[in-house]
């Protein structure tokens, strides 16, 4: 019995063949397709990468699950009716969100994670002028 909860097992994503077009050496030039653009054709490098990947929709789906047997069926259809919500809270283009109400709501307001540290929104590169971010999002620019 699974209770629809995720395989273990990483299942590969290799494709059977490698379209990499490239120069005169078979090899992507990277200031035209970039520096990762034959890593995207070959799959994962570790077995772990597919697993690491997807962790926080498995660990979401599992306590959905664990929810849903130990409370009933009512208790994930609110938990994901409340998450819905929270994605609909709007703001202003270039006013950055911390989504505070979604990492209540799923735990994660207790943790201290590697996104937490490096990714402060004064280091971001989308900083621009409100009205130009307001009008271009409005499509007026």
């Amino acid at each position: 019995m699974s209770f629809g909860l995720p395989s273990l097992v990483p299942k590969s994503t290799v494709n059977d063949q490698f379209n990499i077009h490239g120069d005169n050496y078979g090899i992507p030039n990277p200031m035209v397709s970039g520096l990762t653009a034959s890593r995207q054709h070959i799959g994962y490098a570790h077995p772990l990468e597919a697993s690491e990947r997807s962790y926080e929709k498995n660990r979401t789906r599992m306590n959905m699950v664990l929810l849903r047997n130990t409370q009933g069926l009512h208790a994930p259809m609110r938990l994901a009716m409340e998450l819905k919500a929270t994605e609909k809270i709007g703001r202003l283009p270039f006013l950055p969100s911390s989504h505070m109400m979604k990492d209540v709501l799923l735990g994660k307001d207790a943790e201290i994670g590697f996104e937490d540290i490096l990714n402060i929104p004064e280091f971001r590169e989308q900083m621009g002028q409100p009205h130009a971010v307001v009008e271009k999002s409005l499509g007026i620019l």
